[in-house]
């Protein structure tokens, strides 16, 4: 068996799939307005799941655990050279087994973003001219 790169996403197809699964279920494809990020916010309760995604997906960032407004959540964010070198293209190879929903909210972050789904692509973090 092949050593993983330490700086690489995960590449066993149990992980690739539980963390597509993730993604589909509770993820949000969007941005800021200057740069695109892939966000999943969920219960405290799920912080196991939450350290095993910044383990298994370098360079990606949890924040929290947050109080308010009567919910107890911490929020997993990847994005820079994490969202663009290695989570988009991993999604994108896989892009076959999302759903239509999921798939248009991670065509749409692209795009706007001008993020080639090969990967890497677009300049700095601005917007595609639309």
């Amino acid at each position: 068996m092949q050593e993983q790169d330490p700086a690489a996403p995960p590449s066993d197809a149990l992980s690739i799939g539980f963390l597509l699964g993730l993604l589909v279920g509770e993820g949000h494809f969007g941005g800021d307005g200057r740069q695109p990020q892939i966000t999943l916010r969920m219960h405290v309760r799920h912080e196991r799941l939450f350290r095993w995604l910044t383990s298994t997906v370098p360079g990606s960032r949890l924040y929290g655990p947050y109080h308010h407004g009567g919910r107890d959540y911490y929020q997993w964010m990847a994005r820079g050279d994490c969202l663009r070198r290695e989570m988009v293209p991993l999604i994108a190879a896989h892009r076959d087994l999302l759903d239509d929903h999921t798939a248009g909210r991670f065509d749409a972050m692209c795009e706007r973003y001008g993020i080639s789904a090969a990967g890497g692509g677009g300049e700095g973090g601005a917007p595609a001219a639309h």
